[in-house]
């Protein structure tokens, strides 16, 4: 598994969306930060109660110029049905992320357990908060589907980041 570092260059990806579209990172870089905001797929209830948080702040993270993007390693049918049953319609939600990208952005990677829905390979969940010149800013990447940063304190925390111009902090190798 690779590391990102912040204030490090974020690889430049292509997605594709549940909306029929793409989402390529240099193409939709937000006014103060990108979120990339990495679930686990339609088979975790964790993951529902956070993008569902998600849309509910998706106004807030919108007038703070930030562009806010959900990526799974899903297939388009269980990331069309996650939008659907989850009712997350307004999220931009990207699906068929590749293992060797999801290692690339540093991702932790799990197998899914015999005779339950998760599919055979899929992501452990993560935030990257990236800046408009693609460098990373922030990270929190998880090795276990518990315990997910608050939106909330995120909101804060950016918030302080913008008013301040408080640097990307964990930059030393």
């Amino acid at each position: 598994m690779s590391r990102l570092l912040p204030a490090k260059a974020v690889p430049d990806f292509t997605i594709p969306m549940t909306d029929g579209g793409k989402f390529q990172l240099s193409q939709r870089l937000g006014d103060n930060f990108t979120l990339l905001l990495f679930y686990r797929g339609m088979h975790c209830p964790i993951c529902k109660m956070q993008l569902r948080d998600l849309q509910r702040h998706l106004g807030d993270f919108a007038k703070r110029g930030i562009t806010v993007v959900a990526i799974s390693m899903d297939s388009k049918d269980r990331a069309q049905a996650s939008a659907e049953e989850w009712g997350v319609d307004d999220l931009m939600i990207g699906y068929d992320l590749g293992e060797g990208l999801a290692r690339d952005l540093g991702l932790y990677i799990s197998s899914g357990r015999p005779g339950g829905t998760e599919p055979s390979i899929f992501s452990e969940p993560a935030l990257l908060l990236v800046k408009p010149d693609q460098t990373l800013y922030f990270a929190s990447v998880q090795s276990m589907p518990f315990t997910r940063p608050s939106l909330e304190q995120l909101l804060q925390g950016i918030d302080y980041a913008i008013e301040s111009g408080y640097p990307a902090r964990g930059a030393l190798a």
